[in-house]
């Protein structure tokens, strides 16, 4: 089966562990960790592997994390210090960094490869409530660190062989993310935005769609609600990889006074 794509919420910082106890998050966050808990149960079938894109990790060329057994990076700061101990065991899978490294050098993309760093939070986070048993091996793919728009849907474009072949394509980040901007007064013009990016995200035209969300400084509010773009880019990938196919909301709730949406492909 073919498998969508997929963009989606990783929450702020450790925000669904946040209890030592184990217990359930602060009640904002609930609705977001119940979507993320049932994500893979929405899937036409079980991945073989994830290949995730987070907004947390730029660099100067596209590059794959060909580790087996990658560690945990706690990039996040000021949090319980248990939230520094969270363990999130799954395999990488190297077989699939090196496969969507093909796919990208192919369509011309110079692609480089590490082995040491670890997943960070915008992939561990999101990962441990949607696959808690930690057994889809994961392969994690750098933004450029020019974080071009349409660079980034033409990237997800050429990854999009991989969805026939059991890989499911995350892209995790916000669609909202301005970290200065909280509260009750925030929520008009953070609502006012996301209806904008979701009007333009599921356009049911996919060149019209990919145009639209390549201009989304042109849509109200954008640069109020991303300062900076990378947690928007994995949107793009995760879009291009999507193809021609259907593009729906998957998920919206208000966090922070935020409008936070999640979006599928395919």
């Amino acid at each position: 089966m073919t498998l969508p794509t997929l963009f989606v919420p990783h929450g702020g910082g450790p925000c669904f562990f946040m209890d030592p106890a184990g217990g359930p998050p602060d009640p904002m966050w609930r609705p977001m960790q119940a979507y993320l808990a049932g994500l893979l149960a929405t899937l036409p079938e079980r991945p073989r592997a994830i290949l995730m894109v987070s907004g947390h990790w730029e660099t100067p060329d596209l590059t794959v994390h060909v580790g087996e057994r990658p560690s945990l990076l706690f990039d996040y700061h000021n949090f319980p210090e248990h939230t520094y101990r969270l363990r999130w065991d799954a395999p990488g899978a190297p077989d699939i960094a090196r496969r969507a490294a093909a796919l990208l050098r192919g369509a011309g993309y110079p692609v480089g490869e590490e082995a040491t760093r670890g997943w960070d939070h915008g992939v561990f986070i999101p990962m441990m409530v949607a696959d808690p048993t930690a057994d889809i091996p994961l392969a994690q793919l750098s933004l450029r660190a020019d974080l071009d728009p349409a660079a980034h849907v033409a990237i997800g474009r050429a990854l999009a062989p991989l969805r026939d072949e059991g890989v499911l394509i995350v892209g995790s980040g916000m669609s909202f993310h301005n970290l200065r901007a909280r509260g009750p007064q925030v929520t008009p013009v953070a609502g006012a935005w996301d209806a904008a990016l979701t009007a333009a995200v599921t356009d049911p035209d996919p060149e019209r769609r990919a145009a639209r969300v390549i201009d989304w400084e042109g849509l109200p509010h954008a640069r109020f609600a991303h300062p900076d773009a990378e947690h928007l880019l994995p949107l793009m990938v995760a879009l291009g990889a999507g193809g021609e196919g259907t593009a729906v909301c998957d998920y919206r709730d208000v966090v922070l006074g935020w409008a936070v949406s999640a979006y599928r492909f395919g």
